[in-house]
């Protein structure tokens, strides 16, 4: 495995890891509440900013992913599409670049 792929999947199971820890963390002081949690993040203008960038990431990266899956036939990669809405684009961008980059057969 290249150096680049192991990078990915750092970065891939970092983007999983890091995010989570504070997802959890939350749901743990304010109890499985997937409302509330939109609710906290539209708090002020700047974090509403940052959730509307993310959003438009993750919905530009499903849009590649699924333009490259239909060309490449690659259809493992298509499980970056629920990791980047579930975990987020830090984990499903990476997750992405490291299937996509796998030797073709």
């Amino acid at each position: 495995m290249s150096a680049l792929r192991l990078l990915y999947l750092a970065l891939a199971i970092w983007g999983a890891v890091h995010p989570m820890y504070y997802f959890l963390r939350w749901f743990g002081q304010n109890g499985f509440d997937l409302g509330g949690m939109v609710e906290a993040w539209h708090t002020n203008a700047a974090s509403s900013g940052l959730v509307w960038d993310l959003t438009i990431a993750a919905i530009a990266l499903t849009v590649w992913i699924l333009a490259e899956v239909a060309v490449r036939r690659n259809w493992t990669a298509l499980i970056a599409i629920p990791a980047t809405f579930c975990i987020g684009v830090s984990c499903g961008l990476p997750l992405y670049l490291f299937l996509r980059s796998a030797p073709i057969r």
